[in-house]
């Protein structure tokens, strides 16, 4: 038997006990992927990343992200987390930058130390199919005057898709209950598997959206904070222009119906058909300890 060290952070914090949860286990190059699904699981968090080496490799870090049920290619809230820890806790120095590689590709993640804010350069966005909003609406168990048709319902993907949804109010948000059963018919024929639906209407009148993520596929009912969906949020607003001009930043609330309240900064920019996405947020470490394999 042995054991490996892990720490446990909350990203796109507002502060402890804020944000979305995530475990990050160190130097876990030799643990099989039968059992990384394993101590995912045991966990429960909606993400558990594992840096395989303490070093860099072909300068950046490996990393694996597992949901409960299974491996995804890329997350948001994994990176900035795990960046975190490697940041404060592998380096022998601070870095600037570093880069993270994952199956979705290599993600760069920069440090704003004046507001302690760590930043992820995500993949050039790709939009996929655009989707019925009646069969939509009886996923989401609300009525279709609630979804705003001026805005499409699609498939959008920087490494990980996602179905977008636009509602036209909170209390559009707040109505949202999915229908597992319809869910999963309507995934089955899609490439997203998670759903994130929005509205310019906030709890916080200084933040810019609210959104709320659904992933019941992954063993997530529903995601405090979303950096991979957010980042397919932000490339969908400015490709349509949804505040009318083609660059934004912006401030997204999520989190606020299971009582896990988290900030997302969102940066994006429209330059001649190539869309450039940044997601921003906080890291607070909650926890550190050894796990017995």
């Amino acid at each position: 038997m042995g054991e490996i060290n892990y720490s446990i952070v909350d990203v796109f914090s507002q502060g402890k006990y804020t944000g979305n949860q995530l475990a990050v286990f160190k130097n876990a190059g030799n643990i099989s992927d039968n059992e990384m699904q394993q101590i995912a699981k045991e966990i429960n968090f909606s993400e558990t990343a594992f840096i395989l080496s303490d070093a860099k490799n072909d300068n950046g870090y490996d990393v694996r992200i597992f949901t409960p049920n299974e491996e995804v290619p890329f997350a948001g809230h994994p990176t900035l987390g795990t960046a975190y820890i490697i940041q404060n806790e592998v380096l022998e120095e601070p870095l600037d930058k570093l880069i993270l590689k994952y199956k979705a590709g290599k993600i760069p993640v920069s440090f704003d130390n004046q507001e302690e804010i760590l930043w992820m350069k995500q993949n050039e966005p790709t939009f996929g199919s655009i989707l019925d909003s009646n069969k939509v609406s009886t996923v989401l168990n609300i009525d279709k005057e609630y979804i705003d048709e001026r805005f499409p319902i699609q498939e959008v993907s920087t490494g990980l898709p996602v179905i977008i949804v636009p509602l036209k109010s909170l209390e559009a948000v707040k109505k949202v209950k999915i229908n597992k059963e319809k869910y999963f018919e309507l995934i089955e024929y899609t490439d997203a598997k998670a759903i994130m639906v929005f509205s310019p209407e906030t709890y916080n009148t200084a933040n810019d959206l609210n959104v709320r993520d659904f992933a019941e596929y992954y063993g997530i009912s529903e995601d405090a904070a979303t950096g991979s969906s957010n980042g397919c949020l932000a490339s969908y607003l400015v490709k349509y222009r949804y505040f009318e001009k083609s660059e934004i930043n912006i401030r997204v609330e999520q989190g606020y119906e299971i009582k896990r309240p988290s900030l997302l900064f969102l940066k994006a920019s429209d330059d001649n058909g190539k869309i450039n996405v940044y997601v921003g947020g906080r890291v607070v470490k909650v926890a550190q300890g050894e796990w017995f394999l």
